[in-house]
């Protein structure tokens, strides 16, 4: 049996309705009526019952929105579907940018409820299991070489990590929300002496202001009312290796000033302690913030910026990377199959991938990751369509072009394409070039290759090789660097694969490659 159903909402009628619909399916409801209520349920000792949280986005006070918000600041995962009666697409939009799992247009009928709740459960269930997988397996160690990318952009980022990793530098990250910037910190801990040694991580955004100063530096037991027992805080957690302060910029004033000295002289006050403590750690900051706007503004101490901003680190978004979405698609796709043994995708079909790189992705790859996600659980067929996509396809639609010409256009997937770069992918942390690609190219040209020949079979990987390769090089007017580097291989590998072919390398254009 699962667990319980949280309804938030104010209207009384619409809370009996929807209490009767999910007592009509078997399950249990609270029922709360606003937003406030909804979050003390949440932060209460009930909160480890509730399943699925059915969210009405206006209400008087804390709205809906403000409740996702809430929900994603204290780290509350538990999938939402919201209600509202005006079912716009910026509606839509805006709550699922603040992390709702579905929505539903009032009055919805209990069969819509059912299939949301259900939906939901689902990819819950499957999530579950790939964390229970995660910790499994843990116990290595995460380098640049497990980053999944293929970017310009993010070439100066993994330089710069590297060169980071070898010191005791404190290191600043800046980056949009979502864009990976903890998997910079874990990958610069993992390259580095302390690879072995803890990571400690701290969301200075999610913790109340009255115990951030307790839950860096510790406390004494008796310091205050509630502390019934000794805390040694994350800054003794990490001695030896990393401590990582996740939105930097959300401290107060009054725990910077104690922040400055522990960078400073490397030891910290424990709340009511009598003497300092030691310690050793290695300092990664992180923001989505301007830092520096903040310290005109008052609101951080310049003293401090200067102390964390010694190397600082930007990560693009993924607007700015979009040759990554192809990786990044198949990566997450390839998180979901060890999970759920019933989800054996293909790929994902060309007019999808286009949709995908077509998006601006403002809650950049952690929301790319959520929708693969969902879609994948959720997936009917064995391919990934436009159609697992519904809140993007509506916002990208009319701006990209989304039908492919081949009639084999449905056995085309991005599973195909890949096929034969899986060495590629593994070794993805070599950008694919040093320029900027044109944001106007954004369809992707899988179209160009058939994956089945004549008979309907899967044609041999060789086939699909030497296509690639000849499509390469007529795509870069026989420019053997530049399809070497777009084809994520050495110049040496591309010519020994020429010969292997029976192919002149000194030829060069496509058209002397025809027989």
């Amino acid at each position: 049996m699962t667990g319980s159903i949280l309804i938030v909402d104010d209207d009384p009628v619409q809370r009996r309705l929807v209490e009767a619909a999910l007592t009509k399916f078997g399950h249990t409801a609270i029922v709360t009526d606003s937003g406030n209520a909804g979050l003390d349920v949440l932060d209460g000792p009930n909160a480890r019952e509730v399943s699925v949280v059915i969210l009405d986005l206006v209400m008087p006070g804390l709205d809906g929105i403000g409740v996702l918000k809430a929900m994603r600041e204290r780290a509350i995962n538990i999938p939402v579907i919201v209600q509202t009666a005006q079912g716009g697409i910026e509606t839509v939009v805006s709550a699922m940018r603040h992390g709702a799992f579905d929505f539903v247009v009032k009055p919805a009928s209990p069969d819509r409820l059912q299939t949301a709740i259900s939906n939901a459960l689902k990819v819950e269930a499957v999530e579950d299991e790939m964390k229970r997988a995660s910790r499994r397996r843990g116990g290595g160690h995460l380098t640049f070489k497990d980053m999944i990318t293929r970017s310009p952009a993010m070439d100066r980022v993994i330089r710069l990590g590297q060169k980071a990793a070898v010191s005791n530098i404190p290191i600043l990250i800046e980056g949009e929300s979502g864009v990976g910037k903890e998997l910079v910190a874990r990958a610069i801990q993992g390259s580095g002496d302390r690879r072995s040694k803890p990571f400690v991580t701290v969301n200075c955004g999610a913790i109340p202001d009255n115990l951030v100063e307790s839950i860096l530096f510790g406390h004494e037991k008796g310091s205050f009312t509630g502390a019934t027992e000794k805390h040694t805080g994350k800054f003794v957690e990490a001695n030896s290796g990393t401590l990582f302060l996740d939105e930097i910029g959300d401290l107060p004033l009054d725990v910077q000033v104690k922040l400055l000295r522990a960078v400073q002289e490397g030891e910290v006050d424990p709340v009511g302690g009598r003497s300092t403590v030691k310690v050793d750690i290695r300092l990664i900051s992180a923001t989505h913030r301007n830092l520096l706007q903040q310290v005109k503004d008052g609101k951080f101490r310049e003293d401090l910026f200067y102390r964390l901003n010694v190397y600082p680190i930007f990560v693009p978004p993924l607007r700015d990377r979009r040759d990554d979405i192809p990786y990044l698609v198949r990566h997450f796709m390839e998180k979901v199959a060890p999970a759920d043994p019933r989800r054996r995708l293909a790929g994902i079909s060309a007019p999808a991938l286009a949709m995908l790189q077509a998006y601006d992705w403002p809650g950049n790859i952690r929301q790319l990751e959520n929708a693969v996600f969902r879609a994948s659980v959720l997936a009917e067929g064995d391919v990934l369509t436009e159609e697992e996509f519904p809140q993007i396809r509506a916002q990208v639609e009319g701006t990209v072009k989304l039908e492919v010409e081949p009639a084999s256009a449905a056995a085309e997937t991005i599973a195909d394409v890949f096929s034969q770069a899986d060495e590629t992918v593994a070794n993805a942390t070599v950008p694919a070039s040093s320029d900027n690609e044109a944001p106007a190219r954004l369809q992707p040209r899988f179209g160009t290759l058939r994956a089945l020949d004549e008979r309907g079979n899967v044609r041999a990987l060789a086939d699909v090789e030497l296509e690639m390769i000849k499509l390469a090089i007529d795509h870069y007017n026989g420019q053997m660097s530049e399809v070497a580097r777009r084809l994520g291989i050495g110049r040496s590998t591309l010519y020994r694969k020429l010969k292997e072919y029976g192919i002149d390398p000194e030829a060069g254009r496509v058209d002397r490659l025809a027989s």
